[in-house]
C-alpha cells in the first residue's frame, strides 16, 4: 500500500466563486478522489489552515508521496515545515508539486533556485511526451491538448532536470519544461505544470493518469 497525502492551501476555493465553481470541495479533494480509485493507494488530505498545516510529524513520517498544490499563500507555510519536508524527501519520500507550486517553499528549498518563470493568464497548451517509455507516461498519448490553461514559459529557473518527461507548447509560441524529475537524496521530486485553479484540468483522465503514474513511480525505492 502506498500512503499518499494531498496538500492544498484550500483558501481560493472558499473565497473566490470562480474557483469554487470548478472545485467546490477543493482541488485537494478532486485529486484525492481520483487517486482513491487506485486500490494500491491509501490517500488522505491536508490543508494550510489546519494545525501544523495538516502535516504533523506522524503524518509526514508515514507519507510515501506528498502531492502539493499552492498558489497565493506560499509565504504562510512555515519554515519549520519546509525543512521537515526537505528532510523527508532526502530520506525517501516522493514530492509532486503541481502548477503554481513552483513557487512553494518546499520546492524552492529542494531546487536551490528561484524557480521563477514567465506567465500569462490564458492560452491553449499542447503537452508533449519527450520521454516515451518512462513509467510516468504509461498509457498516455504522445500529445495532450489543453484547451484552456495558464501559460507558463521559459526561462524556468530550475536546476537541469535529471529527466525531462514533458514539454508544453503554447499558442503564443512559448515552450516550457512542463514535467521534470529530480533525485534528492533517497527521494524523488516530480514537478508537473498543468492545473490552473479556474480550469477543470484535474478532471481530465489523461492528467489524472499522469499524476497516478507519478505517485506509483515516486513511491518505488
Amino acid at each position: 500500500m502506498i500512503n499518499v497525502t494531498v496538500w492544498n492551501e484550500f483558501r481560493q476555493e472558499r473565497e473566490d466563486d470562480k474557483v469554487k465553481a470548478v472545485y467546490p470541495d477543493g482541488i485537494h479533494e478532486c485529486i484525492a478522489g481520483f487517486l482513491r480509485e487506485n486500490q494500491s493507494f491509501s490517500v488522505r488530505t491536508a490543508t494550510l489552515d489546519q494545525p501544523e498545516h495538516g502535516l504533523t510529524n506522524e503524518i509526514l513520517d508515514s507519507t510515501d508521496v506528498l502531492v502539493w498544490w499552492g498558489h497565493q499563500h506560499h509565504s504562510a507555510v512555515s519554515d519549520e515545515l519546509t525543512e521537515k519536508i526537505s528532510a523527508r524527501v532526502s530520506k525517501g519520500m516522493g514530492f509532486i508539486p503541481l502548477h503554481s507550486s513552483h513557487y512553494s517553499k518546499p520546492f524552492i528549498k529542494l531546487m536551490g533556485t528561484s524557480c521563477s518563470l514567465k506567465w500569462r493568464e490564458r492560452d491553449v497548451e499542447h503537452l508533449w511526451v519527450v520521454s516515451p517509455g518512462h513509467p510516468i507516461v504509461q498509457g498516455i498519448d504522445d500529445c495532450i491538448k489543453l484547451e484552456d490553461e495558464e501559460m507558463y514559459g521559459e526561462f524556468f529557473d530550475i536546476p537541469t532536470p535529471d529527466e525531462l518527461i514533458f514539454i508544453g507548447g503554447f499558442g503564443g509560441g512559448e515552450v516550457f519544461r512542463s514535467g521534470c524529475l529530480w533525485e534528492r537524496g533517497n527521494g524523488k521530486v516530480f514537478y508537473f505544470q498543468p492545473g490552473h485553479e479556474t480550469y477543470p484540468i484535474y478532471y481530465m483522465p489523461q492528467i489524472q493518469q499522469i499524476i497516478s503514474n507519478a505517485v506509483n513511480y515516486l513511491a518505488q525505492k
